[in-house]
């Protein structure tokens, strides 16, 4: 099997500089590890050298993407207050996730993760030398993991979720088992992915939950407002839809429009100017978000009080609006990826709507048992649902208590791998 993995390495790397000729992400993906090494060597001896600086003990965080990364902001938080003389190196393998993490402050280093090959795994830990690694929810890479393990470095996996259905636990899957062999300790989100782990003899697992629901509650606590929401929502019912697809925002529109009075605050996944131009074709009476912010005077306040319909063309704003929402909704549930984030939404004490393929995604299951979130397969019973909410106040409110007490009764991740770190003995204050 190891043969048929480095074979796949192997024709990985050569399809993403083919595919690279003409597909942007790709092309990001070629570019960002174009110079790595001489980067990851100069950044980290500059760091070392720079006077009076005591040598650096690392802790090695890696996550897949941007959504992963946001797992990790908080995990990243605790161990700076605990043990401030550590830097923080992330490694992303996405290029959606690095200009994420870049951001991040506590990040002190960023880096692309090498290609997974033995020599690679080698050269990297030998140059960063970390004291501490952690995974992000997955992106399993064999050799990176092997070679953490053979060395001894305590290596933790945050915020697992494992389901029968994947090659682990398969009548094939000895090789994709053995990595998970490789961590020092599984922090797991559930039951049934613990279950399954013990079932498989791996036996150091343990419950913790997600820190994605200790990271919105973070967004939540600090709130600010977004301008000119509050003129936009003039005191009226406003859907607040985020990560959009055409599909989504077919099915808003055709449903929407039955509602007098309902505004809607729409975040399209992609803000390209097609689809932009697309969006705003289809919901007439709408108002792009950059033409108001750019805009001044009492021309504004009329735009936005006129507009039905606010769309929002830019990114990092998503997680705030959901506070000015009366219902949620959250896109991608009519694609085989399956919906995006919907916690962020349901912090706020939102209730959130999605479409049919939320299986795979536990904190959507959540929020349907406990009565804040719902789905739907068409129009009509997507229609019925907001009528019940919108019309019947005490519904509304049971809902939206709902949402907001299923997250926050689910936070505290963090605190259980920050507890295991400490008693453990993994680092040294």
């Amino acid at each position: 099997m190891i043969v048929l993995y480095v074979l796949f390495i192997w024709l990985y790397s050569i399809g993403i500089s083919i595919v690279a000729l003409w597909n942007g992400k790709a092309a990001q993906w070629k570019a960002g590890r174009k110079n790595l090494w001489t980067d990851l060597e100069q950044t980290l001896r500059q760091a070392q050298d720079r006077p009076f600086s005591k040598p650096h003990a690392v802790i090695w965080i890696h996550s897949a993407s941007a959504g992963e990364f946001e797992q990790a902001k908080p995990v990243i938080e605790a161990l700076k207050e605990t043990y401030p003389a550590y830097k923080i190196l992330v490694t992303v393998f996405s290029p959606s996730g690095y200009p994420a993490a870049k951001k991040f402050s506590l990040a002190d280093f960023v880096f692309y993760l090498p290609l997974d090959t033995a020599a690679n795994a080698k050269r990297f830990l030998e140059i960063v030398q970390p004291k501490l690694v952690l995974f992000i929810k997955y992106d399993y890479w064999y050799h990176h993991l092997k070679a953490v393990h053979e060395r001894g470095i305590p290596l933790l996996l945050v915020s697992a979720i494992f389901r029968k259905e994947q090659a682990f636990f398969k009548g094939y899957g000895g090789f994709y088992l053995s990595m998970l062999r490789f961590f020092t300790q599984l922090f797991v989100q559930d039951e049934t992915s613990h279950g399954l782990l013990k079932k498989f003899g791996i036996t150091n697992s343990t419950v913790a939950g997600d820190t994605r629901f200790d990271r919105v509650i973070q967004i939540a606590n600090a709130f600010q407002p977004v301008p000119f929401l509050n003129e936009f929502v003039d005191g009226r019912s406003v859907v607040v839809a985020g990560s959009t697809w055409p599909d989504d925002e077919r099915t808003l529109y055709a449903v929407l429009k039955s509602f007098a009075g309902l505004k809607l605050v729409l975040a399209p996944h992609e803000i390209s100017e097609a689809h932009l131009k697309s969006v705003t074709q289809l919901f007439q009476k709408s108002i792009l978000y950059s033409t108001v912010k750019n805009a001044a005077g009492e021309s504004v306040k009329k735009s936005l009080k006129e507009a039905d319909v606010l769309i929002i063309d830019n990114f990092g704003m998503l997680s705030k609006l959901y506070h000015y929402a009366t219902i949620t909704y959250i896109g991608g549930g009519f694609k085989k990826s399956g919906i995006h984030n919907t916690v962020e939404a349901a912090v706020f004490g939102k209730p959130v709507f999605f479409g049919p393929n939320y299986q795979k995604f536990r904190e959507a299951r959540g929020l349907l048992a406990a009565g804040g979130g719902f789905s739907y397969t068409d129009e009509t019973e997507l229609k019925n649902k907001l009528v019940r909410l919108l019309l019947q106040k005490a519904t509304l409110n049971e809902s939206s208590a709902a949402a907001y007490t299923y997250v926050h009764n689910n936070g505290g991740a963090t605190e259980t791998v920050m507890h295991f770190i400490q008693e453990k003995r993994l680092l040294t204050s």
